[in-house]
């Protein structure tokens, strides 16, 4: 197989995130939320492969339940790229979905922000970090932190990204098995949306109490979030992530959260994971460039 040949069949990581905390501090005038959160990747995630074609179409290998190809998000980011880099080549996508659809892990945010980065780099489109971010944008509010590719601190709609480095935690998550509509949650009378703005120093500090303000509407609409939370919560303070469905819990060595995922995984879905500064998008990137420089 050529090297050309093999660039394009190999799997592009599209990782996981959690929202350690999930503050809303206001509400724009256009209806969209601020927010403040910090998004921490993780080293699990789901995987993409491109095939290229001369034909120009823009097709998929896969299948996603209730999810047509209009609107999958990962043909989307296809599209705008092609248009925005006026690209002649197409493409086939391939997906291994392991992140739970609908989990408040960022997994359709992720793909679409691999499928970009990938298709940038395949096409030679050129576009630099911060243009496709600024692409993404256009996809969703989440896209841009999986673009540039490092856990972060997040304001606005979660679209002002400042990188963070976080010591390098273990997570057990676990995934009800329900998926959860963010229009619903934010859409709930009962929401909070009045936090006081915190800072960085704040948090790295531990000076204020850090929650998930979706997570009582989330656990009053879905039971089985609810049960997840308190399963979790008798080996570690657990969280929801984002609007959910997913939960999590930190542990502060591998061992501790094997240990405990040993015992949950009797009754319930779920992995353990490590928290990771840098992408293993970008990390993959990185080795693809010097493997080529080799």
């Amino acid at each position: 197989m050529s090297e050309s040949a093999s660039t394009l069949t190999r799997t592009w990581p599209a990782p996981a995130k959690l929202n350690l905390f999930l503050h809303i501090t206001g509400r724009r005038a256009d209806g969209y939320h601020l927010l403040q959160t910090v998004f921490q990747l993780l080293d699990v995630s789901d995987g993409l492969r491109f095939e290229l074609n001369s034909a120009g179409t823009i097709s998929r290998a896969y299948t996603l339940a209730g999810i047509n190809e209009q609107q999958d998000i990962i043909l989307r980011a296809a599209r705008l790229l092609q248009q925005t880099g006026g690209i002649r080549q197409g493409v086939t996508i391939d997906l291994d979905k392991r992140l739970p659809i609908g989990g408040g892990l960022g997994g359709g945010s992720s793909t679409a922000a691999t499928t970009l980065v990938a298709l940038n780099q395949l096409w030679g489109c050129h576009l630099s970090l911060t243009e496709l971010a600024q692409l993404g944008l256009q996809l969703g509010a989440d896209v841009p932190v999986f673009v540039l590719g490092h856990t972060a601190w997040g304001e606005g709609v979660g679209d002002v990204l400042q990188p963070l480095v976080l010591p390098q935690t273990w997570f057990v998550v676990l995934a009800p098995g329900v998926s959860v509509s963010t229009a619903e949650i934010f859409s709930d009378p009962q929401l909070r949306r009045d936090c006081p703005a915190i800072t960085i120093r704040d948090f790295r500090a531990g000076l204020v109490p850090l929650s998930n303000v979706c997570e009582p509407c989330v656990r009053g609409h879905y039971p089985q979030v609810a049960a997840a939370l308190d399963a979790l919560s008798i080996f570690s303070p657990a969280r929801l992530t984002g609007t959910g469905a997913c939960v999590f819990a930190a542990f502060a060595t591998e061992q501790l959260a094997r240990q405990a995922w040993a015992e949950l995984a009797k009754e319930w879905r779920g992995f353990v994971a490590q928290g990771v500064n840098t992408s293993p998008l970008h990390t993959a990137m990185m080795q693809s460039v010097i493997a080529g420089i080799e």
